[in-house]
């Protein structure tokens, strides 16, 4: 199994700056791609930011505000946050790609808790 576990969230005002991160922990062979996945209250969970091999993409949303990075030694993926603004407020979800030594050529989908980010005015 695969574990993940997201930090750095918190409360902050508007046009100030947050970074997540998001560790991952278990029995991984390979981690193909990481993601930040988020949930604004009343609203279905969206795709934030995805790094794959090293290739990033964004909503548009957070285009130039936010930057996906990852370590690949530490298994961890971050989420800089610059410029927040109160529509970015919401629960943030860490999202991996990932197969374990048991099967290591079958990847799964594997999620984190999550971690809120509140952003005031």
């Amino acid at each position: 199994q695969v574990q993940l576990v997201e930090s750095g969230g918190g409360l902050v005002q508007a046009g100030g700056s947050l970074r997540l991160s998001c560790v991952a922990s278990g029995s991984i062979f390979s981690i193909h791609a990481m993601a930040w996945y988020r949930r604004a209250p009343g609203k279905q969970r969206e795709l934030v930011a995805t790094i794959i091999s090293g290739a990033t993409n964004y909503k548009d949303s957070v285009k130039g505000r936010f930057t996906i990075s990852r370590d690949y030694a530490k298994n961890t993926v971050y989420l800089q946050m610059n410029s927040l603004k109160p529509e970015d407020t919401a629960i943030y979800y860490c999202n991996a790609g990932a197969s374990t030594y048991a099967s290591p050529k079958s990847y799964s989908n594997y999620w984190g808790r999550g971690t809120q980010v509140t952003v005031s005015s």
